[in-house]
């Protein structure tokens, strides 16, 4: 190609044999013979076609990839020297091919059709991270499906001697919040336009004793601090974890939170996002879902774990319990995402604070959900069993579908599992939820669900929801 360094052996993708078949580069298993090798070329070509227009600058060019992009932002940011910078987003991290453990069974991203060790030597990308030479900013979802966030950290770490950053979307899967989404031109304006550099990773220290404890300090000389979030989990799954939220106490410039635990037999995680005031709003207009302009921008510290069989040695206090209150919303929706924000007749609320030790339903419960709703409409409650977690037992989506009068003061909701239908008619628990929903509209196949109905009225107000009759 003429530039960078060889791509054959810095592809991603599953191998083939292709003896005899004349339809590949190689007539054995190898590397070339996969999509993500002519994809990595041709997005090398697009750089090739860049720098030979007149209004662009060829020692400016960088490169972004969303989900299977992310994948080729990490291969041209590798193989390509004319990357002055990088950011992929929501893909891009290695161990794929990797047998993950989690608790209840093992998982992994790709099922190799080949030899493992090949594409683990040739073509995985924690094999080829310290090759990248240029500022490299991951911007993704805590609980992502393609890019896990434990896996993420994980390789990008191998990247040496350049600036990183990382901005995660609490409680997201494959979609990101605006202060997160917004790093991505801010990236591209220092490193290629010479504009203001985004604030350092912040510093974060994880301390056990006498109970866990994340103490970060953000750069507050570059931006003004507007918030920092600290969030720890119990959960291996990165996909499926619940991200609890702590208080977070100011000390001078640094801002701490402490984890209170409820048992010694799991792991824990923790990381924090430091949120900053932008000196002006920021237009992400040309991206669809960002209508408004940003006004904030997050930066997250590294991400701390440590493994059942250390916490147990540390000999910490347990000083958490179960309740039965899941979420009185005086945090408003920190503990949730939102589908389709702002129009209420297709809104979602989803949160996976029910799969959570601490506020997980138990047999006999049932689940009370307090609302304001000024109008009558139709709503569907939905259960997610094992949506990450098909290792355990068998995915099932289960809806209960009701109409609620409207009233101007608060009304409660009782649901309990004889409520909930799933396609194949087996029964509901609460014990396997990964996902509670509340949605003004449900579908999924095989689901009979409401109608896409015109909302009437203002979006329902959640006051309340928890369990009844739950036992510790």
């Amino acid at each position: 190609m003429g530039h960078g360094r060889s791509l054959a052996a810095q592809c991603s993708g599953l191998l083939y044999a292709a003896a005899g078949t004349g339809q590949f580069f190689e007539d054995r298993e190898h590397p070339k013979n996969n999509n993500w090798y002519l994809l990595t070329l041709g997005c090398r070509r697009g750089l090739t076609f860049l720098e030979q227009q007149p209004e662009v600058d060829p020692q400016r060019l960088g490169v972004h990839g969303y989900s299977m992009g992310g994948n080729l932002t990490m291969y041209v940011a590798d193989s390509d020297d004319r990357a002055k910078a990088a950011v992929p987003s929501v893909g891009g991290q290695g161990w794929r091919w990797k047998a993950h453990e989690f608790i209840g069974g093992t998982a992994r991203q790709e099922q190799i059709k080949g030899d493992a060790e090949v594409f683990r030597r040739t073509m995985s990308f924690e094999s080829y991270a310290p090759l990248i030479r240029c500022p490299l900013l991951h911007r993704s979802a805590t609980n992502d499906f393609h890019g896990w966030m434990d896996d993420v950290y994980r390789t990008n770490a191998l990247i040496e001697d350049q600036p990183r950053r990382y901005s995660w979307a609490p409680h997201w899967n494959h979609q990101l919040t605006p202060e997160v989404a917004v790093t991505l031109p801010l990236w591209f304006d220092h490193y290629l336009k010479g504009g203001p550099s985004l604030p350092e990773t912040p510093r974060s220290t994880l301390t056990l004793a006498p109970t866990p404890m994340l103490r970060v300090t953000p750069n507050s000389k570059s931006l003004p601090v507007a918030r920092v979030e600290i969030f720890y989990s119990v959960d291996s799954d990165p996909r499926a974890r619940f991200w609890r939220s702590p208080n977070v106490i100011r000390e001078g410039d640094d801002f701490t939170s402490t984890f209170p635990l409820h048992t010694h037999e799991l792991p824990l995680f923790s990381f924090a996002n430091v949120v900053y005031s932008l000196p002006k709003p920021e237009s992400l207009a040309a991206i669809p879902g960002y209508a408004k302009p940003v006004t904030e921008v997050c930066i997250s510290s590294l991400l701390y774990s440590l493994s059942a069989p250390e916490i147990k040695q540390a000999h910490l206090p347990l000083t958490a319990k179960p309740t039965p209150l899941i979420d009185d919303f005086s945090h408003g929706l920190r503990d949730w995402y939102v589908l389709n924000a702002g129009n209420a007749t297709h809104q979602q609320h989803w949160t996976r604070k029910v799969t959570d030790p601490l506020w997980r339903g138990t047999d006999g419960s049932t689940l009370q959900i307090t609302l304001k709703m000024p109008q009558a409409n139709h709503m569907s409650f939905v259960l997610q069993q094992n949506k990450w977690r098909s290792y355990c037992r068998r995915r099932r989506t289960f809806v209960c579908t009701k109409e609620i009068e409207g009233s101007e003061v608060g009304q409660t909701l009782t649901l309990a599992l004889k409520d909930f239908t799933s396609p194949d008619g087996s029964p509901a628990n609460w014990v396997e939820i990964d996902q509670l929903g509340l949605c003004a509209h449900f579908a999924a196949q095989g689901i009979s669900a409401n109608q896409a109905k015109l909302w009437k009225g203002a979006a329902p107000k959640f006051l309340r929801l928890a369990w009844n009759g739950r036992t510790s």
